[in-house]
């Protein structure tokens, strides 16, 4: 993917992301605990990203304990993919805890790399199709904040997190 693609592309995913209600910061690989520890409340639960160069911040606990994930008011996870056309972030469902992490805390973090921005659904569904079909492996297509308006009015947080931030690292 070229530079200008590649610029447009995440450009149009912040856009959608702000469509959506989801703030976010571009960052370099060494700005990553700078903006984790920035954006999330405390207390704060994390999986270590699989991004080489970047991990958690010792604010954030590693201790995925039913008790520390329900306490938390925040948590810390990797994205795999983010697709720009729908502001979307695919989550994988792994033996590390990323799901509960990322639903149970008011308040989501996610961290993607840049690379791993894709234009649409069809490029996403091309890049992660053969771990989709994988019976090992699953995720989440998570766009915005959970909301729901069965009830009436729309209400976030019903779900899943009230906010959620995405620190896109650059590389």
């Amino acid at each position: 993917m070229s530079k200008t693609s590649t610029a447009s592309t995440t450009d149009r995913f912040v856009d959608r992301l702000e469509d959506f209600g989801v703030s976010s910061t571009i960052t370099g690989i060494d700005g990553v605990e700078t903006e984790i520890e920035a954006v999330a409340a405390t207390p704060a639960v994390g999986v270590d990203p699989s991004i080489e160069g970047v991990s958690l911040p010792e604010s954030v606990d590693r201790e995925l304990s039913p008790a520390a994930v329900d306490a938390a008011a925040t948590g810390v996870t990797e994205a795999v993919l983010g697709v720009a056309d729908y502001g979307s972030i695919v989550l994988p469902s792994t033996q590390s805890g990323v799901e509960p992490v990322s639903l149970f805390a008011d308040q989501h973090v996610a961290v993607l790399r840049e690379a791993d921005i894709v234009p649409d659904m069809g490029a996403a569904l091309s890049t992660l199709g053969d771990q989709f079909r994988d019976d090992d492996w699953s995720g989440i297509i998570a766009t915005g904040p959970s909301a729901t308006a069965d009830m009436g009015a729309l209400v976030t947080g019903a779900h899943g997190p009230k906010t959620v931030h995405v620190i896109i690292v650059r590389s």
